[in-house]
């Protein structure tokens, strides 16, 4: 992968002084064929999609039989094998444009899913349960919930003989969740990129939360996320019975005291445009923070405010900075001999455009002259933060307020990762949009007993469906 390049800025300018689009689509109701909906939701979560034992081509196949069964061409549906990994497939589809000179918009969602034991949960993970409201099964949410609908949204375009002016390309992928699988994003941008290739994408990362009464807080656009790398450190001695140790002359002990200083150590603010509108927004939602919160968005912030929204939430921190925490240690060989080794982990969340070098030089700075620091793998590409323009925000938020008066749309950068991180790198700038609200527990995704709101589901279904359709009319 590469930084954005020359050409995709110009493709993004194109895309950005194109005229401004409607804030709605109209005629056809965002909520018919909900009976198709959930038998090919069903299908899909049914589908066993995890790794080792599951197969995302299986998936992909499913998919693409729908489609083909709406009317797609079968040149327009492709299902994508690298034969190195024939159970890790993914699902190319393309809606054409009656304008080819409109940057085409992506629709990104990964159909692969943690695994889940039986034994381990209340249903069967790979059955689609509705009980109670929620819908259960391993994938319900993370991320069979937008696979899904984006592939009823294209099924339905079909159907309904509605002709875009900009392309929309579906791509389904593989090995979002495990790094031990292929992963789909990255193999078609270095072997199929015009699969992919598109003036922006949607993407799992953003989506409503609810209160503990199940009411609608705010609803969030993912716009960037930071970058994941780790960094080894490494000291060594000479050892030797433990009983004749020099003073201050042990690697366990300079690893104790760089990791410490590693631990005591904040890295500077850094606010991406999503973390700047994320806390400006977010400001009146807690009365506690409101005015350093408030003072973060209008731009004067001050060293107090930082430190009172660090102090009050870790995941508000993460989002002002690059994190960096040791993870793992391993040292010693013997219990009565001076350590010969010792090496530790240290993960960070790096803001986007830092750099992995920079974070490297200040990480051996604070490791000090007995213990070397380096990389754990090869830097990831850089992942700029995608802007937040009117043409991007607008039919969100009109949207949003038509379907959940009130409810304030909130941009944020995210602390984890997606596969937006790959698709910003290589220029296609993606953010990240569900309307799908959940629920302030986190729903069991990546746990057990997975679940999302069937409202949820039927809103964001219909959110989705109105969002492409705003994009491309």
């Amino acid at each position: 992968m590469k930084a954005r390049s020359h050409s995709a800025s110009i493709v993004l300018a194109a895309l950005l002084t194109t005229s401004a689009m409607p804030a709605q689509a109209a005629p056809s109701d965002p909520r018919a064929g909900e009976p198709a909906f959930r038998a090919l939701y069903k299908e899909l979560v049914e589908t066993d999609s995890s790794w080792p034992d599951g197969s995302c081509t299986l998936a992909a196949e499913r998919m693409g039989a729908r489609l083909k069964a709406a009317g797609y061409p079968a040149g327009d549906v492709t299902v994508i094998v690298d034969p190195a990994h024939p159970k890790e497939g993914n699902l190319s589809a393309i809606l054409r444009g009656s304008n080819a000179k409109l940057p085409a918009l992506l629709l990104l969602a990964h159909i692969d899913v943690v695994a889940a034991k039986r034994a381990d949960w209340t249903r069967d993970p790979f059955a689609l349960v509705e009980e109670n409201g929620y819908f259960y099964g391993r994938g319900t949410s993370d991320d069979k919930a937008m696979a899904a609908a984006f592939t009823d949204a294209l099924v339905r375009f079909r159907q309904e003989g509605y002709k875009p002016k900009r392309t929309i390309k579906l791509a389904l992928t593989c090995g979002e969740e495990t790094e031990k699988a292929l992963n789909g994003v990255e193999y078609l941008l270095k072997n199929q990129p015009e699969a992919l290739a598109a003036g922006w994408a949607l993407n799992e990362g953003g989506g409503g939360s609810l209160d503990e009464a199940g009411k609608p807080v705010s609803n969030g656009v993912q716009a960037g996320e930071k970058v994941y790398q780790d960094y080894i450190f490494a000291a060594t001695a000479p050892g030797g019975h433990s009983s004749r140790q020099a003073p201050h002359f042990n690697a366990i002990g300079w690893m104790a005291e760089a990791l410490a200083r590693v631990n005591a150590y904040d890295f500077p603010v850094n606010l991406t445009p999503a973390a700047k509108a994320f806390f400006g927004a977010s400001a009146s939602l807690y009365p506690a923070q409101t005015k350093a919160m408030a003072a973060v968005g209008a731009g004067n912030a001050n060293e107090a405010d930082y430190a009172a929204i660090s102090a009050a939430n870790p995941s508000w921190n993460a989002t002002l900075r690059t994190t960096c925490i040791p993870t793992m240690i391993s040292g010693g060989h013997a219990t009565n001999a001076q350590p010969q080794s010792v090496t530790a982990n240290v993960n960070c969340r790096i803001i986007p455009g830092e750099g992995a070098d920079k974070i490297l030089a200040k990480l051996a700075e604070l490791g000090g002259d007995k213990v070397k620091v380096s990389f754990s793998d090869p830097p990831q590409a850089g992942s700029p933060a995608p802007p937040l323009t009117p043409q991007i925000m607008g039919p969100i938020e009109a949207i949003s307020k038509d379907m959940w008066p009130g409810v304030p749309v909130i941009p944020r950068l995210a602390t984890g990762a997606t596969d937006g991180r790959f698709t910003n790198a290589a220029g296609i700038p993606t953010y990240g949009v569900s309307g799908m609200f959940a629920d302030p527990d986190g729903q069991g995704v990546h746990g057990l007993n997975e679940r999302i709101r069937v409202k949820s589901l039927l809103d964001g279904r219909a959110f989705l469906y109105r969002l492409v359709k705003a994009y491309t009319e």
